[in-house]
Order: structure tokens, then sequence, then C-alpha cells
């Protein structure tokens, strides 16, 4: 059976429909991003004019990459809940006796957590960007519109994302429970984020060839997540329960 970008889309479909109904879904796409504008937005606003220049852009560098936490905990509660929890509801079954690869099955559920997580961080980041302009200081409003700042935000936010999905849906399909499977996933899903810390410090100096070059890295990774993933994805543990 050769791969179907068709059957992709159906479970696409399938996932973004269940999210609808979910309660949880709904609630950590509301209060994750609403969590994580307060802090940037609170901090540029109260930087006044007389900070030294390093201070500021240790501020800025602070409340952007606290931005970043929404493409690394957002997708990773989602993801982590995506095998284990439609395990738990008994709604699993019955897609995977259907003539679906696992490959196929994987791609449609981590596109439909994807595609959430970036409206929503766009939309979070594009807020944090109005609030700068309109209301933040000249000078600080300047230092959060720097190219490398931006540059970080739009490039990271996806593979970021795209790190965190593999690694809670790895973990969702291996897990029992779907609280186990959401810390554990959290936890794990933050590695890539200590690297752009070390940037946003300055402890590593950053560099658009040094940008591009760790993206290119965290690419690679994420697409070899997904060959590594379906490879340990068991169907048939995961249809008769069996633990072994």
């Amino acid at each position: 059976m050769t791969f179907s970008w068709t059957r992709v889309g159906a479970i696409f479909r399938k996932e973004i429909r269940d999210y609808r109904h979910n309660r949880f879904v709904i609630m950590t796409m509301a209060m994750l991003p609403l969590i994580f504008i307060v802090v940037p937005t609170i901090e540029i606003l109260t930087i006044n004019a007389t900070v030294s220049s390093s201070k500021l852009d240790t501020r800025i560098g602070l409340a952007l990459l606290y931005m970043l936490l929404i493409p690394a905990l957002l997708p990773s509660a989602l993801a982590s809940y995506s095998v284990v929890g439609e395990r738990e509801q008994g709604t699993l079954e019955p897609v995977l006796i259907t003539p679906i690869r696992s490959t196929e099955f994987l791609l449609g559920k981590a596109f439909a957590v994807l595609l959430p997580t970036l409206v929503i961080a766009y939309a979070v980041f594009g807020v944090f960007l109005a609030v700068a302009e309109l209301f933040a200081h000249p000078a600080v409003s300047a230092a959060v519109f720097e190219r490398s700042h931006v540059l970080t935000q739009l490039l990271f936010t996806p593979l970021l994302a795209g790190w965190s999905i593999w690694v809670g849906i790895a973990i969702s399909s291996r897990a029992s429970d779907v609280r186990v499977a959401q810390q554990i996933g959290m936890f794990a899903s933050l590695p890539p984020l200590a690297v752009v810390a070390l940037m946003s410090e300055n402890v590593i100096t950053p560099s658009l060839g040094l940008a591009l070059g760790l993206a290119a890295a965290l690419l690679l990774i994420d697409g070899l997540a997904w060959w590594v993933v379906a490879k340990m994805f068991d169907r048939e543990r995961l249809v008769t329960g069996n633990k072994t």
C-alpha cells in the first residue's frame, strides 16, 4: 500500500473535528497562550528609557524567549494526549484496524497539532508586536523589532513545535495514562529551547549563520523523528491492549 496524502488528510480532518468537542483541548489552546503573553507584555511595558543597552537586550530576549514556550509546551500537551487519550475514549481501535499506514496516521495527527499551534503562536506574537509598537517606549519598540529577534520567533516556532509534537506522540503511543504522558512530554520538549535560550542571553553569540544552521539541524531532527516514531508505533499493542 503506497503512501497517501488523502488518508493523511482524513486523519487531520478527524482530529480537528474532535478538538472542537474536547474540553481539555479547548482549555489548553485558550489558557496557555494567555499565560505566556502576559509576562512578556508586562516586561516590555515596564522597561524605562534609562536602562542600559545590555540590560535592554537581556530583558527583551527573556520576554521573547518566554513566548517560545508556546510552541514548546502547547503542542506537547496536545500530542501527548493524541494516542493515549483516544485510546482511553475507545475511539483509537476503529481507526487502527482500517487500511491506513502508521506513517499516514501519525502525520495526520502531527499536522492537526501543528496547524493550530502555529496559528496561536504567530497570533500571540503579532499581538505582542502591536503592543510594543503602540505602547512601549520607542527605544524598547525598536529593540523588539530588531531583525534577529523577529527572525528567531518566525524561524524556531514551527521547528520547536515539530520537536514537541513527535516527542509527545512517541510518549503518548507508549503511555497508559494521559496525565503521565503530558508531564513527561512537557519536560522532554524543552531541550531544544535551551539552545535558543543561550542565544537569547548571548551565552552563545547569535548570528544569522548560526541561527540558520541550528534551524536546519532541528528540521532534520524533526524529519527523522517522524520515521523513528513510525517505526516504534505498535498498532497491535494499542489495539489489543497488550503491554508487553
